[in-house]
């Protein structure tokens, strides 16, 4: 099993490939006086606010790497020198308790989201999201942007919700599977994608798109995201961190993204 400081050397050029998922650019060994965590693309935003305001009242930071649920759970899974997880499902924190890679009485459910429908701003587009509502006819032939939707979680609650409501069979064809939400708004944003599924918090981070509709509730499963601390965390900050995660700050940053902040478990 490759050594923390290896590990980290890999995961800094494999990440920054995505363009999402980063780890500081300074020597390994400085990076190891700072807890790791592993958090999913859509958090990006609202973590970066909260680790600055951490930093500013305790002159303490994190790394943090962002990159889909199940891609980061599967490099944990392989050694990877994570800390913190903070996942975008249930199902992939599940994964690594099912194989005791993270002390479960660390874990909590953290946020809730919804999953929307967007477009380009200038779009024309509209609709109601309802059982049988024309997605086909509404992408007129381009395709749909989601991640993927057998691993990252954005995904599977988009094809969950579009199964639900009878119209998965007819734009299944047209479906642009991305590596992580972030990266199918992307796609949208360019206009590469006249329409995409994400987070709701997604959208508001991008004033480039704008949102359709909102996926009904009880189509899709309850979007929660867990957080625990990985079996190796051996960091003194990660538990101190985490329990950040729950101050005034922290819940003011993720409301401004548009998380629901779920009360302390």
């Amino acid at each position: 099993m490759p050594s923390r400081r290896s590990f980290l050397a890999l995961l800094t050029g494999a990440t920054a490939c995505l363009g999402l998922a980063f780890l500081p650019g300074q020597p390994a060994h400085a990076q190891d006086k700072a807890p790791v965590v592993f958090a999913a693309a859509s958090l990006k935003n609202a973590l970066d606010e909260i680790n600055t305001a951490w930093t500013a009242e305790t002159g303490k930071s994190v790394t943090i790497s962002y990159a889909a649920s199940s891609a980061l759970a599967k490099q944990i899974e392989s050694g990877a020198p994570a800390d913190l997880f903070v996942s975008a499902d249930l199902d992939w924190m599940n994964y690594l308790e099912g194989k005791k890679l993270i002390k479960t009485d660390t874990r909590e459910t953290l946020l809730g989201n919804d999953i929307v429908l967007i477009a380009p701003k200038d779009a024309a587009t509209t609709t109601e999201i309802r059982e049988g509502f024309p997605l086909k006819d509404l992408l007129a032939g381009g395709k749909l942007a989601m991640g993927s939707v057998a691993s990252v979680p954005a995904g599977k609650y988009g094809k969950a919700a579009l199964e639900k409501l009878g119209v998965w069979d007819s734009v299944k064809g047209n479906v642009a599977e991305a590596e992580n939400v972030r990266a199918a708004l992307v796609l949208v944003a360019r206009g590469e994608a006249p329409l995409g599924i994400v987070y709701k918090t997604d959208a508001a981070s991008d004033p480039s798109v704008k949102i359709v509709g909102t996926f009904p509730q009880d189509s899709h499963p309850p979007i929660l995201y867990p957080v625990a601390q990985t079996a190796d965390a051996t960091h003194a900050d990660a538990a101190t961190f985490q329990t950040y995660l729950r101050s005034a700050k922290a819940k003011a940053a993720f409301e401004k993204q548009g998380f629901n902040v779920v009360s302390a478990q």
